[in-house]
């Protein structure tokens, strides 16, 4: 049986970002697998790393449960807003307070790359963004994308990752949402 966790990188429990993460679960309901969330916002935890890698802060029990969600997940399924072609903050800190050495990856000494802690899963983003895809991609050259499933997912094991990239959102009317709604629950349905 397939575990599939959808994390919400939104601050925003009402933005559309919420709306996508239900719709994905409506569709992956339907299908024989183990469905769990995670919505950062609701996460107590600091999401400064205080010390960077010098010396490892105590994680809070919500990361801890987070932790062992990741793991446990064999798809895991980004929704989050590109902003200022990044994530949001608390997104960045808790991926910084999770994807730690020993955790999702494991460092070997006289090597350049680690050990990939997080081999055998493969992941999805869905981004909303106000950033036509072609500027995103010929002019920015994917910051975002690259830095999550490059620089981070890949670098831990994570592999296919896939992309599911929604814009514009600015001004964007309900027809164009729900077309959006329903591809997801359709992509949900398919654990893609």
């Amino acid at each position: 049986m397939k575990q599939v966790l959808i994390i919400n990188g939104h601050p925003d429990k009402e933005s559309f970002n919420y709306a996508l993460s239900e719709a994905y679960i409506k569709g992956a309901n339907k299908t024989n697998s183990i469905i769990s969330q995670i919505n950062i916002a609701e996460l107590e935890f600091n999401p400064n790393l205080q010390f960077g890698y010098r010396k490892r802060m105590e994680l809070e029990s919500d990361l801890v449960l987070a932790i062992e969600k990741i793991k446990k997940a064999d798809h895991i399924v980004w929704v989050f807003p590109m902003w200022w072609y990044g994530y949001p903050a608390l997104m960045k800190g808790f991926i910084e307070r999770t994807f730690l050495p020993g955790i999702t990856y494991q460092p070997i000494e006289g090597k350049a790359l680690p050990e990939k802690l997080l081999k055998g899963k493969s992941a999805r983003l869905i981004i909303t963004s106000d950033t036509p895809k072609w500027y995103d991609f010929l002019i920015m050259k994917s910051p975002t994308i690259n830095q999550l499933k490059k620089g981070t997912l890949k670098f831990c094991g994570i592999n296919p990752v896939k992309i599911t990239y929604i814009a514009s959102m600015k001004n964007s009317n309900s027809k164009f949402r729900e077309k959006w709604l329903n591809k997801v629950t359709l992509l949900g349905g398919s654990l893609k």
